[in-house]
């Protein structure tokens, strides 16, 4: 059972504010119009490993430029090292970018144990995947195998979670058994089957407890009430809750390291234009009662075609930035490190996986988004460019992972590598 309220306490034998909350929770989510078509068929099967996602069809334009644009292939084998696009790469001046590996097909999530292993999750393979320094030497490790589109992983007390797409799972102390590594142990499956957005990302709150996306099952449409949404579970799986609701597909989140808010990216929907709409990043400032506007509102500040008559985005949760029309933002981090710059303290880096539903590509990069004292964003700038050259993908960043020196990983699921970026000596920096 999953419990659509607040994240906060409730007291006991307090039944008006149970039904005061309910009451406010569904003023929150305008009903369906009553024209609207209806949610799409059942879901369909997991993909084999290896096996792309189709990009979404429905609604889709009968132009000849749009029956163009049909997704990026995923390549069937990760990069050599030497034909890794570090070349092609460029960073503000002072950072150096390394390859931290290669040779881990659709690097996805990334993760850092307490020992210092970095687990890698990925969406069309169906491994996860460890990776140890060894005297100087990264050795890479597959540490759970036939699982369904492990994208999301998190990390807590020696234990690694892992979110396929009906399913989330632990490895117990998986730092003292990367040779030997024990079955997954299920903790949680009351998730929809659907391809359509069914990848999962996991984030650990200030709470200790997991934040996990349930994408809408669609390009867009009227969502099912167990989709489109963000819930908050116990690690051991229990008192699932809904934090936030009308929410398209989150493929990244973090916690602001003070305000310990939550921020996340959001991407929006396909085939409206190929300028609009914006994709979003968000902030949860109402736990249980914040909802993002899907399907009635786009980008946040268009009324859906379909979905958005009788309905202002006004009624909506804005987002606290636009980040480009499908620019396809995923993983994001607050940085709290000490060896870049101080002008990046407890700024955002994000990873735009870039566009397909454009004819001219854009994302396909990171992002430093800065923010205000009160939480709100300041400013937007480049980061890390160049995996776009001649309006081709030489590399799509996925993720982005500080590390406990201060440096920063980069996932490219189109490479299978991950990169390092470090500033000045790569030392930590002394303030």
């Amino acid at each position: 059972m999953i419990r659509r309220v607040s994240a906060g306490p409730i007291l006991a034998g307090t039944l008006c504010l149970l039904a005061a909350t309910a009451f406010a929770q569904q003023q929150q989510a305008p009903a369906p119009t009553p024209a609207a078509p209806a949610a799409p068929a059942a879901a369909a099967l997991p993909l084999p490993p290896g096996a792309t996602p189709a990009p979404p069809t429905a609604n889709m334009p009968t132009s000849e430029a749009a029956q163009k644009l049909t997704g990026v292939p995923v390549p069937p084998l990760a990069a050599a090292p030497d034909k890794l696009p570090l070349a092609q790469l460029r960073l503000p001046k002072g950072f150096k970018i390394e390859v931290y590996a290669s040779g881990v097909p659709n690097a996805r999530s990334l993760r850092i144990g307490d020992k210092g292993t970095v687990f890698v999750g990925n969406l069309v393979r169906d491994k996860v995947y460890a990776i140890v320094d060894r005297n100087g030497k990264r050795e890479i490790k597959v540490i759970a195998s036939g699982l369904d589109r492990p994208n999301g992983l998190a990390f807590k007390d020696g234990t690694l979670y892992i979110a396929e797409g009906t399913r989330i799972s632990k490895l117990e102390k998986i730092e003292d058994n990367l040779d030997k590594p024990p079955q997954p142990v299920v903790i949680y499956s009351d998730f929809p089957n659907h391809q359509s957005h069914g990848w999962k990302f996991l984030a650990l709150g200030p709470d200790n407890r997991l934040y996990v996306n349930v994408g809408a099952p669609c390009n867009i449409c009227m969502p099912p009430p167990s989709n489109a949404q963000i819930r908050s579970i116990a690690l051991d799986g229990s008192d699932a809750e809904v934090v936030a609701h009308g929410i398209r597909q989150v493929v990244g989140m973090d916690f602001h390291p003070v305000s310990k808010v939550l921020y996340f990216t959001e991407n929006q929907r396909d085939w409206l234009s190929e300028d609009a709409p914006q994709d979003k990043l968000n902030r949860l400032l109402n736990p249980g009662k914040d909802n993002f506007g899907f399907p009635y509102c786009d980008g946040g500040d268009i009324e859906d075609p379909i979905y958005g008559w009788g309905h202002s985005c006004s009624e909506f949760t804005k987002p606290i930035a636009q980040l480009g029309p499908h620019s396809a933002p995923l993983g994001m981090r607050f940085y709290t490190g000490h060896m870049f710059p101080a002008k990046y303290y407890n700024a955002i880096f994000l990873a735009r996986h870039g566009s397909w539903n454009k004819t001219k590509k854009i994302g396909g990069d990171i992002t430093v988004v800065y923010l205000n004292k009160d939480g709100t964003v300041k400013s937007q700038e480049p980061f890390m460019t160049g995996f776009i050259q001649d309006n081709n993908y030489i590399g799509r960043p996925v993720d982005v992972q500080p590390m406990k020196d201060g440096s920063l990983l980069v996932s490219d699921d189109y490479d299978g590598a991950i990169y390092r970026i470090t500033y000045g000596d790569g030392k930590v920096a002394g303030r």
